[in-house]
């Protein structure tokens, strides 16, 4: 705690709960570290698990839609030190439905600047030409994409040095195609920066670690030059639930088996309010999970996932100003751009803001390769 607690207090007054007397939108995006081959099951079971996926989440899920009408989407970083075919032939056609997108992690452990440019650009090949995944900008049609950084230590930021290496990471992902990072909080890791919740535009210094630590909060001021976008999800003290009696618990927007979701967590990730000052009527709440495994497929496959979008549905029945929107990574930094650029106009329309869909369909057939449609999603 000793890296933001003191933000923390500071920041005391800022934290609210949204009272819903006027329309406000709740932005909720999922972003799953999706990890297979997490605890090395082997190949079978690895694909069993996103078979479960594939499976089980239309079903689950396809009963709610949000005020757009939209069902659940979930965004799948899925690590590309882990490239399976397989994996990615099964999610092609539940994201081509409308169900999520696939963006990029990474785990990686004494690198340099130069290997990680080479394996980012030609991952980011792979997803965009093999699989129609990934988007691309409007202005530009470059392909872009979202990141997360395995066991948190973007930029180096590990008190030892472990899991990266690379000084100019923030540097290498914006010139590579990275329009945001979605990794934090990562509390009680010691990677977890000063800055919490919050969206706001990093500055890279390559001749030291940690350069996202602090930033400029986005809409607060001009858009730093060389800067880098990213997206916090609530970092907060529950003192509903105590540890041994008498400490706050943690809550980090965590999803999994020993965090379900739950309406009591729910109104702690609005009390964070994380949002764009020209918008306060919206609120952008990105949960993180390790959705892949067994221990956390049982609560986002289950009925603990399910009940909060029954939540989210009873809420918004009981007062119409309580609004809420389904939204990936790419669709949440799009909605993060608009705000900051005063857009007035509806969620609905300012989805696709700055970064356009990933462009096709991509259906995997057996012992054939794979078959691209054309068509817009």
């Amino acid at each position: 705690m000793q890296n933001w607690i003191v933000p923390y207090v500071l920041e005391t007054r800022r934290r609210r709960k949204p009272t819903f007397d006027h329309p406000m939108h709740l932005l909720l995006c999922v972003a799953d570290h999706f990890e297979p081959h997490y605890g090395r099951p082997g190949v079978e079971r690895s694909r069993q698990r996103v078979e479960e996926w594939v499976e089980k989440y239309p079903r689950l899920f396809g009963e709610f839609r949000d005020n757009d009408g939209r069902r659940p989407r979930h965004t799948f970083f899925y690590p590309m030190e882990q490239y399976d075919t397989c994996h990615l032939d099964s999610l092609a056609p539940l994201c081509a439905d409308g169900w999520g997108e696939v963006e990029l992690q990474l785990h990686h452990d004494n690198d340099t600047s130069e290997n990680l440019r080479r394996s980012l650009l030609e991952f980011k090949r792979r997803l965009s030409e093999d699989y129609g995944f990934l988007g691309r900008r409007r202005d530009s049609n470059e392909v872009a994409y979202a990141f997360v950084h395995g066991n948190w230590c973007l930029d180096n930021s590990a008190p030892d040095g472990r899991w990266c290496g690379v000084n100019d990471e923030l540097t290498v992902l914006r010139e590579t195609g990275c329009y945001a990072d979605f990794t934090f909080p990562s509390a009680p890791s010691l990677t977890q920066t000063r800055q919490i919740n919050s969206i706001y535009y990093a500055c890279d210094d390559p001749r030291k670690p940690k350069s996202h630590d602090r930033g400029v909060r986005v809409g607060s001021a001009p858009q730093p030059r060389d800067s880098l976008m990213l997206i916090q999800g609530p970092l907060m003290l529950d003192w509903a639930g105590k540890k041994w009696g008498f400490l706050p618990i943690l809550e980090n927007s965590c999803i999994q088996l020993t965090q379900p979701p739950s309406p009591r967590r729910l109104d702690l990730w609005l009390k964070a309010r994380i949002q764009v000052p020209s918008r306060p009527d919206w609120l952008f709440l990105k949960l993180y999970t390790h959705g892949a495994h067994e221990e956390a497929q049982a609560v986002l496959l289950g009925d603990a996932t399910v009940n909060l979008h029954r939540t989210l549905a009873e809420r918004r029945e009981r007062n119409a100003n309580f609004c809420f929107h389904y939204v990936t990574a790419r669709e949440m930094y799009n909605l993060v751009r608009a705000a900051e650029s005063g857009w007035k106009g509806s969620v609905a329309d300012a989805r696709d803001f700055e970064i356009l869909p990933p462009p096709a369909k991509v259906i995997p057939a057996l012992n054939a390769g794979r078959v691209a449609i054309g068509s817009q999603r």
